[in-house]
């Protein structure tokens, strides 16, 4: 064992996921440069530190320390406490503001930061904003790094820690203490898994009723995760008595104690057993409850005078409807709830302009919403109305207990008219949560492609409202003219029909490059963003093409594919500042995606620097592009769709993933000029024919398959749609009967 104090002069290396560092310091005993290695999620350079550890070699690298204990010692010379202060250690400290600082308070400014923040606005360029910033992040440093020691000792990586720490401040270690597996119900990102491997070195028995409880939820968590809403009781018990370890009867007792605290919900549904985690029950009751009370209500219009009405509309507009199409129309003006189901090509689109326009005929307003982003902006360029988020429609707002929706019964969303776009992308608790703010009354038209995949979230909505009969449903089927045209409407259509497509037609805009190998797939992959697209049709390789694989692992997966593609099209340069976070490289020029709905960030649009709109919010499969890093204020400034510009901390930065190329489930309501698909063999429960159907349907201009043909053939014959376990369907068949009697 050796023991070493000196200054840390240099961190090499961090990987931000687990703190394992890699640092040179220089022994204050003989001057000399050690390598020290280990988990040292908060050593910075010119930080004074005392190590214990041992002597190790390693092969490539030479001697080295691997440490066992690292005790951080308060600088004792005005450069060392230079060098600790711009180490980033302070968030609002940098270099620059480090030498500022040591100028004026010189070795008392850490006592000043400390005891006397108010002080700091001595220093030119520190106002009161900067001086209780730079005093918070001193004083959470200082707590942040006796909980993570806490924590690390249990196997907790530095990002789980901080979140933790985030969530429950200084007061972490006792309730950890207490009930680990309040970490599992609380923390985002923690599952039971992980709260259970800290309660066993803790030592709570592995029969504690917090274990099993725990256990049982997590499961039902997990499913979730996977779209269903519920799990039959026997799948259920199954699945827990594996995971935890233990005899039945005791998971049995769990579920019945969960259920007389109505944390889960027991029910029969279509002859089995469904335990429910509390919060899907309540939403589909409550979708349930409230679709057919919208759908109820009675509509003054006759059919006829509608009939009327649209004639002289299409005299009026000089256009020619199709009979789905009028009648899409005619249902939506007569129901208080109306779906449209409908694929790529089928007049979509012209029906919701029409609907608009006839209801604004007649002095009713209507409220445009779509589940992302993407979808609303282009919601807006095609009715030339204002589109928004379902949770900017809902005002989605962040308090003291948490986010949550300011359009809620009590505040109802004021519009006679209310149009969804994209509803395969709704899941069951955004559902419920939009149908609360709508009042009996307000028509409800919810458009979308039945086809496509399922939400990301829990339940199976459209779908489930489509098959339940109770609800209008309009099927638009035919493909018209001018989609005729394009050969990426008809291969979705062929695709999802089962019949290969056509490839390679010339003056068409499908195409298919053979590729056997998965390397050969990537170089295929590179030439044709960087030279041939380009090219072609004069395409940005980063802005109008867009790379979507189906899985993520693998050489033409997205982590790989992204890699790879910021190498070519965004190499190092010494003019762009870059930051490792959560095991990803992030660089200025970066295109990247929001992977979490984050309602608290605050976006501005800015002309000229002047800003002309703000608000809050960003949210999951928003694209943007990274406009700068500060290592200073350790922060990244990202500019998303609609010219929205957000300052990102880098602990926000988590919720970024690079989007050079993106997983299709994650363009779900998102259009691409271009579309470039990397195809080679997958699992069969991956690799299906709704996949390829969304991938294909998300291009505007071209669509380019690049693998092998046996592939596209594999996938179309896969028609395979994995089973939700939702009872929505059920629930609004059982209670429109019950209604009815």
């Amino acid at each position: 064992m050796v023991e070493i104090t000196g200054i840390i002069e240099e961190v090499v290396f961090r990987n931000e996921d687990n703190g394992f560092t890699v640092m040179e310091v220089r022994n204050e005993k003989d001057r000399a440069r050690v390598t020290v290695v280990g988990s040292l999620p908060f050593a910075n350079q010119g930080e004074k530190v005392r190590i214990v550890g041992e002597w190790t070699v390693h092969p490539d690298y030479g001697q080295q320390i691997k440490i066992h204990n690292m005790e951080s010692i308060v600088p004792t010379t005005l450069d060392g406490m230079e060098k600790y202060l711009a180490s980033g250690l302070i968030k609002g400290v940098g270099p620059s503001t480090a030498k500022k600082l040591i100028e004026h308070f010189g070795m008392e400014v850490l006592d000043i930061i400390e005891f006397r923040p108010d002080r700091l606005v001595e220093v030119e360029g520190i106002g009161p904003a900067r001086a209780e910033m730079i005093a918070t992040s001193y004083a959470q440093h200082s707590e942040l790094r006796q909980v993570m020691i806490f924590l690390q000792s249990y196997g907790i990586t530095t990002t789980y820690a901080i979140k933790i720490y985030k969530m429950y401040g200084n007061h972490a270690i006792g309730i950890i203490k207490e009930n680990p597996y309040r970490l599992a119900d609380e923390v985002e990102g923690i599952g039971f898994k992980m709260a259970d491997r800290v309660a066993q070195n803790i030592g709570i028995a592995f029969d504690s009723p917090y274990r099993i409880a725990s256990g049982v939820k997590y499961v039902l968590s997990h499913a979730a995760a996977d779209g269903h809403t519920y799990l039959p009781k026997d799948e259920l018990v199954e699945r827990a008595a594996e995971l935890l370890g233990v005899d039945r009867s005791l998971i049995e007792n769990a579920i019945v104690s969960l259920a007389i605290q109505q944390s889960v919900f027991v029910e029969e549904i279509e002859g089995q057993t469904a335990v429910y985690l509390a919060p899907f029950y309540y939403a589909e009751v409550g979708v349930c409850r409230r679709l057919l009370a919208l759908s109820m209500v009675d509509v003054e219009w006759s059919i006829k005078d509608m009939d009327e009405m649209l004639k002289k509309f299409q005299r009026t507009e000089k256009m020619f409807l199709a009979l789905k199409q009028r009648e899409a129309i005619i249902e939506a003006l007569s129901n208080g709830v109306t779906v449209i189901a409908g694929g790529p090509g089928t007049g979509k689109t012209t029906i919701i302009n029409c609907i608009i326009k006839l209801m604004e005929q007649q002095g009713m307003t209507v409220a445009l919403a779509a589940p992302t982003g993407r979808a609303a902006k282009r919601m807006t360029e095609t009715t030339g109305r204002d589109a928004r988020t379902i949770h900017r429609l809902l005002e989605y707002s962040y308090g003291d207990n948490g986010p949550y929706f300011q359009k809620d019964e009590d505040n109802p969303i004021l519009a006679d008219a209310i149009i969804v776009d994209e509803m395969s992308m709704v899941d069951v608790l955004l559902m419920n949560n939009l149908l609360k703010a709508i009042i009996p009354g307000t028509r409800l038209v919810l458009v979308g492609d039945v086809d496509q995949l399922p939400s990301v979230g829990p339940g199976n909505v459209l779908r489930d409202i489509i098959s339940s009969g109770i609800i209008k449903v309009v099927y638009l089927t035919e493909i018209f003219r001018q989609a005729q045209e394009s050969m990426i409407v008809l291969n979705a259509h062929r695709i999802n029909q089962g019949h290969m497509p056509y490839l390679n037609v010339k003056g068409g805009d499908f195409f298919f490059d053979k590729r056997e190998s998965p390397e050969a797939i990537l170089d295929t992959v590179f030439e044709l963003i960087c030279r041939r697209l380009p090219k072609f049709g004069n395409y940005d390789p980063v802005r109008d093409i867009q790379v979507l694989a189906p899985m993520r692992k693998g050489a033409i997966g997205v982590n790989n594919l992204n890699v790879e593609l910021q190498r070519i099209l965004n190499p190092p340069s010494e003019k762009k500042r870059e930051k490792v976070l959560h095991g990803v490289m992030f660089r200025e020029g970066d295109k990247v995606m929001q992977i979490k709905n984050n309602y608290r960030t605050i976006w501005k649009k800015k002309i000229n620097g002047a800003v002309i709109e703000e608000g809050e919010g960003v949210f999951n499969g928003d694209i943007g592009y990274i406009q700068s890093i500060d290592h200073e204020e350790q922060n990244a400034v990202v500019l998303f769709d609609d010219e929205r510009e957000v300052v990102l901390d880098f602990s926000q930065m988590d919720e970024l993933e690079l989007a050079y190329a993106i997983s299709i489930h994650k363009s779900q309501g998102s259009e691409f000029p271009v579309v470039i698909i990397p195809l080679a063999w997958g699992p069969p429960m991956l690799m299906t024919r709704n996949l390829l159907y969304t991938a294909v349907t998300r291009a505007v201009e071209m669509v380019v398959i690049v693998g092998r043909e046996r592939v596209i053939e594999a996938m179309i014959r896969n028609n395979y749609i994995e089973r939700r376990y939702s009872g929505l369907a059920h629930r609004f068949r059982k209670m429109f009967v019950a209604i009815s009697l």
